[in-house]
C-alpha cells in the first residue's frame, strides 16, 4: 500500500515591527536589524494577509518553510551573530574587509594574501584573533563562515600538526 501525501495547512504570524511582502513564492521581510528574502518551492502555495502568512501544501515541506520563515523573523528583529576566533602558530594572520571582500594576510606566512567573500548583508568585524559576523540572514552567515574556512583550508599538510585557520567559537 503506497501513502498518499497529506495535504495540511498553517498560518504563521510575524512580529510586531516586520513588513512582509509576497511576490509569488518569494517573502521579503523588513525589520530593525534588515532584509531577509526567501524564494520557497513551488511545491507550497503561500498568500499573505497582513502580517500573517498561510502556507498550504505537503506537511513535510509547510514544516520546512515555517522553519525558515521562523529564521526570518528572527533575524530581521534580534540578527544572527557568530563569534570567530584566528588560530596561527608562528606567523600571526590578519583579516581585512573591503566591501565584501575577505582578505587574510600572513596565513601560514605566505606571501600572497587569500581571500574570502562575505554574503548579502553579512558584515565582518575583525580584532586581533577575534571576529565577528553579523546580519539579517542566518544562510547567509553561514555560507560567509564557510567561505572564510575554504580560504584558509590548508592542503598537502598534515592537519593535526598544522592546525592553523578561523574557527567558531560561539554561535
Amino acid at each position: 500500500m503506497i501513502a498518499v501525501p497529506q495535504e495540511v495547512s498553517m498560518k504563521f504570524a510575524m512580529p510586531q515591527g516586520v513588513a512582509v511582502q509576497l511576490s509569488g513564492n518569494k517573502v521579503t521581510a523588513k525589520g530593525p536589524k534588515g532584509t531577509a528574502e526567501k524564494t520557497f518551492c513551488p511545491m507550497v502555495a503561500i498568500s499573505l494577509s497582513g502580517n500573517e502568512i498561510q502556507v498550504k501544501g505537503e506537511k513535510m515541506h509547510v514544516n520546512t518553510t515555517e522553519s525558515l520563515l521562523a529564521a526570518m523573523a528572527k533575524g530581521v528583529t534580534e540578527g544572527y551573530r557568530k563569534e570567530l576566533k584566528l588560530i596561527y602558530a608562528h606567523f600571526p594572520m590578519s583579516l581585512e574587509v573591503k566591501g565584501q571582500d575577505v582578505i587574510i594576510k600572513n596565513f601560514l606566512g605566505e606571501k600572497l594574501p587569500r581571500r574570502s567573500r562575505l554574503i548579502g548583508d553579512t558584515k565582518l568585524v575583525a580584532k586581533g584573533q577575534a571576529a565577528t559576523l553579523t546580519g539579517s540572514d542566518k544562510e547567509a552567515i553561514g555560507q560567509s563562515l564557510a567561505n572564510l574556512r575554504t580560504a584558509t583550508r590548508i592542503k598537502e599538510k598534515d592537519d593535526r600538526v598544522f592546525q592553523d585557520g578561523i574557527y567558531e567559537i560561539e554561535s
